[in-house]
């Protein structure tokens, strides 16, 4: 993922970003297979001498060759945005450029050194390697052939209105921030995108499953919640009066004597006797009977 977001930013020209993704990159991996887009990207920010410290710090016998060559391009293309123009002839003047080698890179190779030829001045050989250039180009990934028509004063009609595309500056020669092909190392585009079926029927039993789960559960419960709100009730009525029968909670039952007559029919237990509450009160320990409203 690192990878895949430093290469996008850097196609997006998002170069600080590209930087912080791609050394991120080669840390966890420890390949250096990115150095030439990194190089790139702080030639883009207007630092050609990190990227020229890139070329001379990279170990280029353990590089990939195409990524030793693309390094190469862009310190040459740093080495002409400080000025030293000669010192980028030079640099590009490796085995390499005369080999007629089917690689992407010896047309991009031939196109920088075309470029900075006649960057100095040297227009005759710039056409020719430019022309080189062209011949090894059959994919079109540098405008070499286009250049070489400038060179030969041919203008073709329609070209000065065209607009210039971000793709198009993108897949210009060597030269230009961006022009590093940056490919991932990695094929981002395997996988099987189709549904297993087998796993949508699984995930559909489990589904089926759980809902059967949950309504043994409703239906189980059910009579327990029945139960628990019976025992409930009744020990809300026996907080409230110790029994059903008596009712809400302080009102009194008719048969429930008040303090004052539980007094007058204690005082008559004690004597014997019939007391102005009304009630009489025998040997054989009957219950007493409530006075009258005005004995109270």
């Amino acid at each position: 993922m690192r990878e895949a977001v430093g290469l996008a930013a850097y196609h997006a020209g998002e170069w600080q970003t590209a930087i912080a993704e791609l050394r991120t990159y080669h840390r966890m991996t420890g390949l250096q297979s990115h150095l030439a887009v990194l190089a790139d990207c702080e030639r883009a920010l207007g630092r050609p001498e990190r990227a020229i410290d890139l070329f001379r710090g990279a170990d280029r016998e353990k590089l990939d060759r195409s990524v030793a060559i693309e390094l190469l391009i862009v310190a040459a293309g740093a080495r002409g945005d400080l000025g030293q123009k000669d010192a980028a002839v030079a640099m590009l003047q490796v085995p390499e450029l005369t080999a007629d080698s089917p690689e992407p890179w010896a047309a991009r190779l031939r196109y920088a050194y075309a470029d900075a030829l006649l960057a100095v001045g040297r227009r005759e050989e710039a056409r020719e390697w430019f022309s080189r250039a062209a011949d090894l180009d059959s994919e079109g990934e540098t405008d070499a052939a286009e250049r070489l028509l400038e060179l030969d004063g041919v203008v073709i009609e329609g070209d000065e209105e065209d607009e210039e595309s971000p793709v198009e500056d993108i897949a210009a020669g060597p030269g230009a921030p961006g022009a590093v092909p940056a490919r991932p190392d990695t094929d981002l585009t395997g996988g099987d995108s189709e549904p297993d079926e087998d796993t949508d029927v699984d995930d559909q039993d489990d589904d089926d499953q759980d809902d059967e789960d949950e309504d043994d559960d409703l239906d189980g419960d059910a009579s327990h919640d029945d139960e628990d709100d019976d025992l409930d009730d009744e020990d809300d009525d026996r907080d409230r009066g110790g029994d059903a029968r008596y009712g809400e909670g302080d009102d009194l039952a008719e048969d429930e004597l008040t303090d004052d007559e539980a007094r007058v029919v204690a005082d008559q237990a004690r004597s014997g006797e019939t007391g102005s509450a009304g009630g009489t009160s025998g040997a054989t320990g009957g219950e007493p009977v409530r006075g009258s409203e005005s004995d109270q």
